[in-house]
């Protein structure tokens, strides 16, 4: 079977963006390397085992690249981070510095509310609705 294993941010600096992802939202740090050109393979991923699909953080290159940092899906949420308890998470988060957009919503799908990551990216904190 397929499955996604890594989605690439553009982000402008690893060591802040490892720190948010890491300290704030609660990833892991899977795998951080220097590579031969100057540039870091380094991937996070949810949860404490980082088994969830990976984000590779690739530092922008040139200012195309540069330009798209914190709205690489146009203003539209664009990662979806699910939790088992939104409330411990929503919370944590907040202490963390996190910035929702939004105060929780409760709807059909789930309790959800958006909030920005460090560059400014849309995402969902989202616990789904228990069947």
């Amino acid at each position: 079977m397929s499955r996604i294993a890594l989605v690439t941010l553009v982000v402008d600096d690893y060591d802040e963006a490892i720190r948010f992802y890491v300290d704030a939202l609660g990833f892991r740090l899977v795998e951080d390397a220097p590579r031969p050109d100057g540039t870091r393979w380094v991937v996070v991923a949810p949860g404490p085992d980082g088994t969830g699909t990976g984000m590779l953080l690739a530092r922008a290159k040139n200012e195309a690249q540069r330009g798209r940092i914190g709205d690489q899906t146009g203003g539209r949420v664009g990662f979806f981070l699910h939790t088992e308890d939104f409330a411990r998470d929503h919370a944590r988060m907040l202490a963390a510095g996190v910035r929702f957009l939004e105060e929780p919503r409760h709807e059909p799908y789930g309790s959800v509310a958006v909030f920005q990551d460090l560059y400014g990216n849309r995402w969902d904190l989202l616990e789904p609705a228990r069947p």
